[in-house]
């Protein structure tokens, strides 16, 4: 059996940092080549082989490739929701164009697999709020979205055309103690846990009701490689498979958090992203990866509130 060799492009991201870290263990640290365009993440550092990557150089990436062996891409390199309305332009070059120089990479150089992160920023106004299913009205609102809807075509057809095995997930909004948010809609879900335990209050930039999809970290770590590592014949989304774990609003995680301190006062100032946010489901229908590949999620609100706090009052240093 041919021995993996992996190469993580954007490692030092909200998912590379924690993705690196679990895959080194499943892999071996030699085995998983950690990538960024800035300086290696500190909670990488001395785990295994990392480079200086910029994702939209492909002449690098394929030297790169060929160099060390590469048999497998997890391009995780992109502009979030918030922060590619800044620069509609600049988010759709970084997004697309990454991914259709992975996908030619993948054909030229046979790679086993590619892994691609979609979002629920496909979904729009348009689409069914509650219970999303796999399949249902696209209209993306943001360039984020566009550009994950159109990555997720790309995927499809080079699949199909050229029998390349590109996998997908479509996350929810992502909390982890472990990496700073990454400037996308859900980031208050973050940064909640870290005001809390600092100043004991946070003003949230979405209303108290705005209900969204949630992931823990853990869940969505686990299960992307557990995606990755299922048999080909299990995959029958090449799209994206909608994944979900748990929706709440900010009311409810400030209710979570008052249940270990109860002090802490929370109050709300919506800003834009408060429209990005009523154009995305409040909750997600992931039954087809339930049933493809046996999904399952293990954190909900009050478990992954509990494990956040604890965690995050030992990083940094409170009481």
């Amino acid at each position: 059996m041919k021995k993996e060799k992996v190469l993580i492009v954007g490692a030092g991201g909200q998912i590379g940092v924690e993705l690196t870290l679990a895959l080194r263990k499943l892999y071996g640290n030699d085995n998983v080549v950690a990538s960024d365009i800035r300086e290696e993440h500190a909670l990488l550092k001395g785990t295994g082989p990392f480079v200086i990557l910029n994702a939209m150089d492909a002449t690098a990436m394929h030297e790169l490739v060929k160099k060390d062996g590469i048999t497998q891409i997890y391009l995780l390199a992109a502009l979030l929701s918030a922060t590619g309305e800044k620069d509609p332009k600049k988010a759709w070059d970084i997004n697309m164009n990454s991914l259709l120089q992975v996908l030619e990479l993948g054909v030229q150089e046979k790679l086993t697999k590619i892994y691609w992160p979609s979002s629920i920023a496909v979904f729009g106004p348009t689409t069914p709020r509650q219970e999303t299913p796999q399949k249902t009205i696209v209209e993306p609102r943001t360039v984020y979205g566009i550009s994950k809807y159109a990555g997720e075509l790309w995927c499809q057809y080079y699949n199909q055309r050229w029998g390349l095995d590109v996998r997908s997930l479509r996350y929810p909004g992502l909390i982890s103690w472990k990496s700073e948010p990454g400037g996308g809609t859900t980031d208050y879900a973050v940064e909640i846990y870290h005001e809390a335990l600092k100043h004991g209050k946070y003003t949230s930039f979405l209303s108290e009701n705005t209900y969204l999809p949630m992931m823990y970290m853990d869940d969505a770590i686990r299960g992307t490689i557990e995606l990755m590592e299922a048999p080909a014949e299990q995959i029958k989304s090449r799209m994206s498979y909608n994944l979900s774990a748990m929706s709440f609003s900010p009311k409810e995680i400030a209710a979570a958090i008052q249940k270990h301190i109860p002090d802490f006062k929370i109050d709300y100032a919506p800003d834009f992203r408060q429209q990005i946010a009523d154009g995305w489901p409040q909750s997600i229908d992931d039954s087809a990866a339930r049933k493809d590949w046996d999904w399952k999620h293990q954190f909900d609100l009050e478990k992954m509130t509990a494990d956040m706090l604890t965690h995050l009052k030992e990083s940094l240093q409170v009481a």
